[in-house]
């Protein structure tokens, strides 16, 4: 005869242990976030100040709308251009360095470490003016310093041109955080078993090559990890543009990226008023392609990315 399985009883303490971190979670995150998504569909008559729920139409007047679609698909523009110098220099030149740093016989390689990631624990606002006052053709130093190194001819107000500000703010920001992606990566690179390298050295794969095929093929998964977290935070950038262009994202919004047309919709500017619920929808379209980029990765990058135990 079977005797009958006993009821495992129900570990009470596992809600207990959980419920702060999810009752917090769900006040900053999930609620902001709902709240967000049902104000994009109510709209505020500006002479009577009567909120009606109209729907979709914020969103149909952010894609079809001229005064709406222009700006918004420039924003959208300039922050894909942002995102993509951030994945081809930042993350290519942060990889290199950490490979040179995981050298054994590398001398001063701590002071490199240290001084390479110590823009990243400085504030957007500090960055951002100091750069500014560099940069300025009237009292900055660049002029300068291009000078003393015979590229004078080369220089220009880089935040004055419509054709070189985006550019010039976005390798500040690859200045900035190029410590984060080499720190992962170093991280990555020490935590290869020595085994494997040794056993690479006597099938005679040494140097370059041993990166190549077979460092970099062990760390996929972590520069997968670094290129989801840029995406992220690329399209999420809205501080530094804030602090060296004001919000209106300078000269001619050419620096301007989805953070800072929230900004303006949202809270107004100059002459123009702040539209709320229209700010709610483009916070919500924002969302949505965040969502979308983490999710293509989540699903069809990371599943095809091999995992080596190390």
């Amino acid at each position: 005869m079977v005797s009958e399985r006993k009821k495992k009883p129900f570990r009470w303490h596992v809600l207990v242990f959980l419920a702060p971190a999810v009752i917090v979670y769900t006040m900053i995150m999930i609620l902001p976030l709902a709240e967000t998504l049902r104000f994009s569909f109510f709209q505020r008559d500006t002479t009577t100040q009567v909120v009606s729920f109209v729907g979709f139409e914020n969103y149909i007047k952010l894609f079809f709308d001229p005064y709406w679609v222009e700006p918004f698909l420039n924003s959208l523009w300039n922050n894909c251009y942002f995102f993509m110098i951030h994945m081809l220099v930042q993350n290519p030149i942060g990889i290199l360095i950490a490979a040179l740093l995981s050298m054994v016989h590398l001398p001063g390689k701590k002071l490199y470490r240290t001084a390479i990631f110590m823009p990243t624990l400085l504030s957007f606002v500090v960055v951002g003016f100091v750069w500014k006052l560099m940069l300025s053709p009237l009292w900055g130093v660049s002029k300068g310093l291009m000078k003393s190194v015979g590229l004078g001819s080369w220089y220009l107000p880089f935040l004055g041109k419509e054709e070189t500000a985006l550019t010039t703010l976005s390798l500040i920001s690859v200045w900035q955080f190029i410590g984060i992606p080499m720190m992962l990566i170093y991280a990555a690179l020490l935590s290869i078993p020595d085994e494997v390298i040794e056993a690479a050295e006597c099938d005679g794969v040494t140097g370059i090559s041993q990166f190549f095929k077979i460092k970099l093929v062990l760390i996929l998964p972590t520069i997968g990890i670094i290129s989801i977290l840029t995406f992220v935070g690329n399209f999420n950038a809205f501080d530094l543009i804030y602090t060296t262009q004001g919000p209106l994202a300078g000269p001619n919004f050419s620096t301007d990226l989805l953070g800072t047309i929230l900004y303006r919709t949202f809270y107004g500017q100059q002459l123009q008023p702040g539209d709320p619920n229209m700010g709610a929808a483009i916070a919500t379209v924002m969302f949505f392609i965040i969502l979308t980029g983490v999710a293509i990765y989540l699903f069809f990058i990371q599943r095809k990315l091999t995992r080596y135990e190390m």
